[in-house]
């Protein structure tokens, strides 16, 4: 099936319906995922990023339902990450004459990845145009966003936008367009691509979008290298990202525990009923039922999260300690935390997963709410009790 994207602009990546993790195992991709390239059909031809080596068949048949391979001309490689550049090796092998487009930093990522190549790199930098004979290309620099090399192409004549990881989705779908699928799935997929991979570089995300901004770029149709394109309201997704960005919060808290034998689990029902009372959103989570990937995109939006373990050989629990892990990577902004536990002999859990949140950005509320062995009713009361208080703090932040 043809697919297009624009007039002489085509899909023709792969759908991988099975992969059910993305950057080893930090990421869970329970809808699996697409890898987007682009044909784009001038008197020369490009192809904008390829697919992972295991998809490489599938992207060079639908290839050929345009064009042989070998007319090539252009490969534009927007990021170095193997998930779109592992084919780059097969196509260069069929089309002898294409120049290898990419930024300075591409030529380290993809010089790593493939070794020496059977040709140079042709490096460009934000503002660089390549004519193709009726449509051209025109490079937008946009390092970490997600990697050091990442950058964006733009067809201005079809008001296309090609961002490669930006705006994306794990999504494998028969269909190709945002309008197409479900609303919900869309944008549980949208966010939960954002708070995992994109959340650290927020900063990064508000000014290049307020420097497409600037450029007044024409942008009718959005088409990222994961998941489906925004064709109808492509503005969607980046007022998203805007709002994502800047840290846009709701009144609604998370209460994410381990538990050993129960008595965190205790008191985690505790805080999050007392988070209740108060009239504030809440949702409990407890490790390792809950996906970290979910629990991450629930905070997406959620201004306050409390974090409880048990003790064990004198430390939290080891899901909780990878969850905090990546919060300190991802560092959330504009966010409350607290955190509590239980503990047989000594209590300096709670104070060590306080000072994670705050390495993580969070502003802490102290609860000092550690109890030995099992809790006792006037422990869950004080738990309650302060759900109550960290739910006002909430309300007022």
């Amino acid at each position: 099936m043809k697919v297009q994207v624009a007039e002489n602009v085509y899909w023709v990546g792969a759908v991988d319906w099975n992969v059910r993790n993305f950057h080893g195992y930090t990421y869970t991709t329970p809808r699996g995922t697409t890898y987007n390239a682009y044909l784009v059909l001038g008197e020369k031809i490009a192809l904008v990023d390829t697919v992972a080596a295991p998809f490489a068949d599938e992207m060079l048949e639908r290839i050929r339902e345009f064009v042989d391979p070998a007319r090539i001309d252009y490969l534009i490689a927007n990021h170095g990450e193997i998930d779109h550049s592992g084919a780059i090796p097969r196509v260069l092998a069929l089309a002898p004459q294409a120049k290898l487009i990419c930024t300075a930093k591409g030529t380290e990522s993809l010089g790593r990845y493939f070794g020496p190549l059977d040709r140079d790199f042709t490096v460009v930098k934000s503002g660089d145009r390549i004519d193709l004979g009726g449509l051209s290309l025109t490079f937008l620099e946009a390092p970490m966003l997600h990697w050091p090399d990442s950058m964006f192409t733009y067809i201005p004549e079809r008001a296309l936008l090609l961002p490669n990881d930006a705006f994306g989705q794990h999504l494998a779908s028969a269909e190709r367009f945002a309008d197409q699928v479900d609303p919900w799935v869309l944008w549980d997929e949208a966010a939960r691509y954002y708070a995992n991979i994109l959340l650290p570089f927020s900063p990064l995300v508000v000014k290049k979008i307020e420097e497409v901004q600037k450029m007044g770029l024409a942008i009718e149709t959005i088409a990222p290298s994961h998941g489906v394109i925004w064709r109808k309201d492509p503005m969607q997704i980046v007022n998203a990202y805007l709002r994502w960005a800047q840290g846009e919060t709701v009144a609604r808290a998370l209460v994410v525990y381990e538990t050993m034998w129960g008595s965190t689990e205790q008191l985690a029902r505790a805080i999050a009923e007392g988070i209740a009372e108060e009239g504030v959103g809440v949702a409990l989570r407890g490790l390792p039922m809950a996906d970290r990937t979910d629990v991450v995109k629930e905070l997406l939006e959620a201004r306050g999260l409390v974090v409880g373990s048990s003790t064990h050989n004198g430390d939290m629990l080891l899901n909780m300690a990878a969850f905090l892990a990546d919060l300190r990577g991802l560092k959330p902004k504009g966010k409350l935390g607290a955190a509590f536990g239980s503990y047989g002999w000594a209590p300096r859990v709670v104070g060590e997963m306080e000072a994670q949140l705050r390495e993580a950005g969070f502003e802490v509320v102290e609860a000092n709410l550690a109890v030995k062995f099992a809790p006792s009713a006037e422990d869950l009361t004080w738990a309650w009790e302060f759900g109550r208080e960290f739910a006002r703090r909430i309300k007022s932040h």
